[in-house]
């Protein structure tokens, strides 16, 4: 990578940013947090964040401009847990509620958010598990199944074609979902330890 390359986290106006940048640079990468189209457009590598509800960071991005400007992008993006499912077409994930208002995504990787079936389980899915299958992709490099990863969600991605890594709880699901320069993430790679500091490197690096 040079060493001027631009990498840029996309400001949904969600929470969590600052501490995905803190995790960038923990492992000698920078990263700038910015809502500025023009900068979001040049730079090398783009990293949609997230927490919290879709319908909130949907809003935020439609009010901030960006909607158009992330699904042009060419380069590649990767996307943390909510970030991942802003990818997809929609989620069901209308508010904190957890009612079944659908809510219009990205439309990046055709794919929808939908609750996540844990037949029992307490929810959210929070807390440290592995990963079921992944796929040969850069952003896997040295990861192998059975790889821990923290999860915090209510909502996941069933899994289809574009899955490119699953994982187990109640029901299997996509950990991660991938379609061209588009790559996201359920899990949080920047609270899962040196596993996560391996894909986010692993991404900056591609």
């Amino acid at each position: 990578m040079a060493d001027n390359a631009l990498n840029v986290i996309v400001d949904t106006g969600c929470a969590n940013l600052s501490s995905v940048q803190f995790a960038i640079e923990r492992i000698g990468f920078n990263a700038l947090i910015t809502d500025d189209i023009k900068k979001i457009q040049s730079a090398d590598k783009v990293i949609l964040p997230g927490v919290g509800n879709a319908k909130h960071a949907m809003a935020n991005i439609h009010q901030k401009g960006l909607t158009s400007t992330i699904q042009s992008l060419t380069q590649p993006v990767l996307g943390f847990c909510l970030g991942m499912q802003l990818m997809t077409e929609s989620s069901h994930e209308g508010s904190f509620t957890g009612d079944t208002e659908i809510v219009n995504c990205l439309n990046l990787i055709p794919t929808q958010v939908k609750p996540l079936q844990a037949n029992g389980l307490r929810l959210p899915h929070m807390g440290w598990n592995t990963l079921t299958s992944v796929i040969d992709h850069p952003v896997f490099n040295g990861i192998d199944k059975g790889e821990y990863f923290y999860f915090v969600h209510s909502f996941a991605v069933p899994v289809g074609d574009y899955t490119a890594a699953t994982c187990e709880y109640g029901t299997k699901f996509s950990a991660a979902i991938a379609k061209n320069n588009f790559i996201g993430c359920q899990f949080h790679p920047e609270r899962s330890g040196s596993a996560g500091s391996k894909i986010i490197k692993n991404f900056l690096e591609m």
